[in-house]
């Protein structure tokens, strides 16, 4: 019983990080837009230059970051390796709210008295750094499907499972279709869109190889992951193509003033709660990248690992700065705007690829490592065949 309480009291903390770190988003984006002209505390800071313009715009994004980034690793030195509720850091991982606060304080404080020259180093690390978080969401992201699609397979014993799969599917598959032939329509319907033809085009190329792999024989893994995994990818395409420039003719941003109207302030807003959900989906999702997945959970083990959990958190604070600047250390962010610009787009083009890449491996290697083990024994059968005679 008394395990059971310590337990709900370590996965109650959880959510407490994710408010830790939705509230540090809103304050990247306060100093970003707003720091220069209502925080005049910067302009004593020798480090913010003249007007404190070093310390707002895409360089306070990288000093808030830097103490967001601070404040996990530290918690993921300290929790590490953390495996019992008996354990004295999980104790430090699930109380210590107050003098926890008072070290966030101090570490977002901090990095507004460095010079300018360290943060645009860390804001070089800090792009590798939102990489890695970009890889680790993706194979979340994948293995996720995959279980969504073991779970709906067919089974004897549940015979709803498979028309509710195929239901889910079929779904899927229209909406993907759909939205292929409305991102045709509003981003490159004129000839001249010869990048966002290509990037559509290059996605409804993937959505039939991602099927096709799926249905052959010798994968035959159904259509509810690849039609997952298609609704996924066009989600991307349509992420990336959003994000171009409002300079560009084929953009859809070419509307949205500098002020943002309503709806420039609510996707704003979703995109950072957006940020918060895959940083904190992805943080609990330890179990998809242990080694040993058989391993059986006794009463006493910490419901999840905690230094994962805050290694990806601190991944999490570089993505957020990354997707605030648009991953140009150099430009200024236009106001209430998240993830917008050419780096961005590719980036996210990159990753749509990639996704698609790491779902067909998937797909593919336990058929070309099943294969390889059954030429193997086809041979050793022969050898002793050979042997014997």
């Amino acid at each position: 019983m008394e395990y059971s309480i310590i337990s709900k009291r370590s996965s109650r903390a959880r959510y407490s990080y994710g408010t830790i770190f939705l509230i540090t988003n809103l304050i990247a984006w306060f100093v970003r837009d707003y720091g220069e002209r209502v925080l005049p505390l910067l302009h004593y800071s020798k480090a913010c230059g003249n007007g404190g313009s070093e310390c707002s715009h895409t360089m306070g994004v990288l000093r808030v970051s830097l103490g967001c980034f601070i404040f996990f690793l530290v918690m993921f030195l300290t929790t590490c390796f953390t495996s019992k509720l008996y354990d004295v850091r999980n104790v430090w991982h699930s109380g210590w709210w107050i003098l926890k606060f008072v070290v966030l304080i101090i570490f977002t404080v901090i990095p507004f008295f460095v010079p300018s020259d360290y943060i645009q180093l860390y804001g070089e690390f800090a792009r590798v750094g939102a990489g890695v978080f970009l890889i680790l969401q993706l194979i979340s992201v994948i293995e996720f499907i995959t279980w969504w699609n073991n779970y709906w397979m067919p089974d004897e014993r549940k015979k709803q499972s498979c028309s509710l799969g195929l239901f889910m599917s079929t779904v899927c598959y229209i909406a993907s279709i759909c939205g292929i032939f409305v991102m045709y329509v509003l981003y490159a319907s004129k000839t001249s869109c010869i990048l966002n033809i290509f990037f559509i085009s290059w996605t409804a190329i993937l959505l039939v190889v991602m099927m096709a792999v799926s249905l052959h024989s010798k994968v035959n893994r159904g259509l509810l992951s690849s039609g997952i995994m298609a609704s996924y990818v066009v989600f991307l395409c349509w992420s990336a193509i959003r994000s171009e420039p409002a300079t560009q003719k084929c953009s859809s941003q070419q509307q949205n003033n500098d002020h943002g109207g309503w709806t420039t302030v609510i996707g704003f807003l979703i995109a950072i709660c957006a940020i918060v959900m895959a940083t904190f989906s992805t943080g609990i999702d330890s179990q998809t990248f242990q080694f040993r997945k058989d391993k059986v959970q006794s009463e006493d083990d910490v419901p999840y690992k905690y230094g994962f959990f805050h290694l990806v958190f601190s991944l999490g604070a570089m993505y957020f700065a990354m997707l605030f600047i648009s991953w140009n250390l150099d430009g200024l962010p236009r106001k209430w705007s998240i993830d917008v610009g050419w780096a961005s787009t590719w980036v996210k083009i990159v990753n749509e690829w990639f996704a698609a890449t790491i779902y067909l491996w998937k797909l593919i290697f336990p058929v070309v490592r099943q294969t390889k083990v059954m030429d193997h024994e086809e041979t050793e059968q022969q050898m002793n065949n050979s042997t014997s005679v």
